[in-house]
């Protein structure tokens, strides 16, 4: 069935949204991530979008293709925009065959999904009371963010801060919370190593990202001596990405996202290739519903996951709108007891609210990271 339309929405205040439609009828959504270039995402994605237009939605792997290999390929943009777009087609495509995604990738091989919940970190206010709100809803996990704006070197002071907040959760819950820290990216190797090895005693379910990914090759040195778990990979796309990390053995859990690595199946890959190495997979998923929706088709038929971010209602829904407010169907998001239901309903699962969806989407978006400074001036990492 040939693809004949498609619609954008960007939604405050950092969502993009992606509409595909069939000439039978049927719709499939996709999400894509605005970052901090928002309109060059959106117009990329309407470039792409057009050139998919009159070829058949079944082909999901030879549109992907046709959109991937280029000369210049890759990099953010270009792969949340496929991903985006891959993951409307297998909506469409579990819709028309009236199944869930996961069934058409082998199946589920789990019954439920163990979920974490964010709980903040870089601005450290309220640490324990955020961690007992999640517990008490459920959550058996969390992850919390290690520093805030931290130098090459920097003083000890801000490791003492970090091992109080990590070791008041601790102290309070006992082995009965797991507990992960990310350090976002924003620590550089020397404070990396300092870090890690004053957090051993603390039994960390993992350290997330210890240094920016173009610094992965410092993960070998660190997994030598850590003695915690390493995760790492929310920033990097296609099983191209993940090659050396995931043979080189310098992590113990990969992160890839499904509206940044190349969309479901090829995070599938992904989480193959890593499970041939004997590594978890913790999906990183940050987002909106359309992306935590993809994610749980993913979790469901891959054994090497052990963990699912949750965190729909938590990341930068500040506003009178909220994104579960866009479904209509927000069971399918329901947990218990930290564990969210594997999905039953066809495609995503999700019945979305486009009226909404299309009156927000009428307001600017123009969402950017915020631009924090080291003590002497300096740029310092988000």
């Amino acid at each position: 069935m040939k693809i004949i339309d498609y619609k954008i929405y960007a939604v405050k205040p950092r969502w993009v949204f992606l509409k595909l439609k069939t000439e039978d009828g049927l719709e499939g959504w996709g999400e894509l991530v605005s970052g901090t270039r928002t309109e060059t995402v959106i117009q990329g994605a309407k470039e792409m979008c057009k050139r998919i237009l009159g070829k058949d939605s079944n082909d999901i792997e030879r549109i992907w293709q046709r959109l991937y290999r280029h000369f210049f390929r890759g990099g953010p943009i270009s792969m949340t925009i496929i991903s985006g777009i891959e993951i409307a087609l297998w909506d469409i495509k579990g819709k028309r065959l009236g199944v869930p995604i996961y069934e058409l990738l082998g199946g589920k091989v789990r019954d439920s999904l163990k979920v974490y919940s964010w709980i903040g970190g870089d601005r450290p206010d309220n640490i324990l009371k955020e961690a007992k709100i999640k517990y008490e809803l459920g959550f058996s996990a969390i992850k919390m963010n290690g520093t805030e704006e931290l130098h090459y070197i920097d003083t000890y002071k801000k490791i003492d801060e970090l091992l109080e907040r990590v070791g008041l959760l601790r102290n309070y819950f006992g082995n009965d919370l797991d507990i992960a820290v990310d350090f976002h990216g924003r620590v550089h190797k020397p404070m990396a190593k300092v870090l890690m090895r004053e957090l051993q005693s603390y039994r960390l379910m993992f350290i997330e990202e210890p240094v920016l990914p173009e610094h992965n090759e410092a993960l070998e040195n660190l997994h030598q001596f850590a003695r915690m778990p390493i995760a790492t990979g929310e920033r990097l796309y296609t099983r191209w990405a993940f090659k050396d990390i995931v043979s080189k053995g310098v992590a113990d859990i990969i992160q890839p996202d499904v509206i940044l690595t190349g969309g479901i199946l090829e995070t599938r890959k992904i989480a193959a290739m890593a499970e041939a190495y004997d590594l978890a997979v913790a999906p990183h998923a940050p987002y909106g519903p359309i992306a935590l929706a993809a994610t749980f088709q993913l979790d469901a038929c891959t054994t090497n996951v052990f963990i699912q971010e949750q965190s729909l209602n938590i990341h930068y829904n500040k506003g009178e709108i909220d994104l579960l407010d866009f479904v209509k169907n927000k069971e399918i998001f329901n947990f218990k007891d930290g564990f969210a239901e594997v999905p039953k309903l066809p495609g995503l699962g999700l019945e979305l609210d486009e009226d909404l969806i299309h009156d927000v989407s009428k307001e600017p978006l123009n969402w950017t990271n915020p631009w924090w400074k080291n003590y002497d001036g300096t740029i310092a990492e988000w």
